[in-house]
């Protein structure tokens, strides 16, 4: 499906509180409802912050340096749940799809980060068929410095259990810890000149919203 990200969301979340049913359903809504007002935490990566190196890992299982990855240049740096999240999945689709041509032309790469194991990544890629370059944070250390980390909520974590899923599962530190859904720009000095971090994880950055930055940052 095709169209904006919030426009595949919808249409995602008809289809599954159909198939879950209206108990469950309500679970994630009144997540989804207190997440709307929740206010980020003090410390949240801004424009103008410095991203630290942090040693990730390859979908192969190797090792590998932020700073390594950004070697090459600017990036689109993207923070994610998991495989596991249908939200993400329509995201990182959308971003192969619709941002990636513009990133190539541009010279500018594309990173996408979880906390979940390099088999998650691989999940993630294969699913997506996407042709960038995916991450994990295995012990989250990146995304708390950066102020993104966060947990589902105990009814929602319950209502995965009921499901068959357990977040702590999929996650490389065996624990619930995953990022709020994040885009940031970042140059190639390191320095963060777009961030965009949403605490409903149902709302994500649009690809206009991100080729916008870049266009911004073209003229500085």
């Amino acid at each position: 499906m095709s169209g904006t990200i919030a426009e595949q969301v919808d249409h995602f979340n008809t289809g599954f509180t159909a198939q879950i049913g209206p108990q469950l359903s309500a679970v994630f809504a009144r997540e989804q409802q207190d997440l709307t007002h929740q206010v980020l935490p003090d410390g949240v990566v801004v424009e103008g912050d410095r991203v630290p190196d942090a040693a990730l890992v390859a979908v192969d299982g190797s090792p590998i340096g932020l700073s390594e990855a950004l070697a090459e240049g600017a990036a689109v740096v993207v923070f994610y749940r998991g495989a596991w999240c249908p939200y993400c999945n329509i995201t990182l689709k959308t971003y192969q799809r619709d941002l990636l041509p513009t990133l190539t032309e541009r010279g500018i790469q594309l990173i996408a980060i979880s906390p979940q194991t390099p088999d998650g990544s691989r999940a993630a890629v294969e699913n997506g068929e996407l042709g960038f370059t995916v991450l994990s944070d295995p012990a989250s250390q990146l995304a708390r410095h950066l102020g993104l980390l966060t947990e589902p909520s105990p009814d929602a974590l319950e209502a995965h259990s009921e499901l068959g899923f357990d977040v702590a599962d999929s996650n490389a530190d065996s624990t619930a810890g995953i990022p709020f859904p994040t885009v940031l720009l970042v140059d190639q000095g390191g320095t963060v000149r777009f961030a965009d971090v949403h605490a409903d994880y149902t709302q994500r950055t649009e690809v206009p919203q991100i080729i916008e930055a870049l266009d911004r940052l073209d003229h500085v």
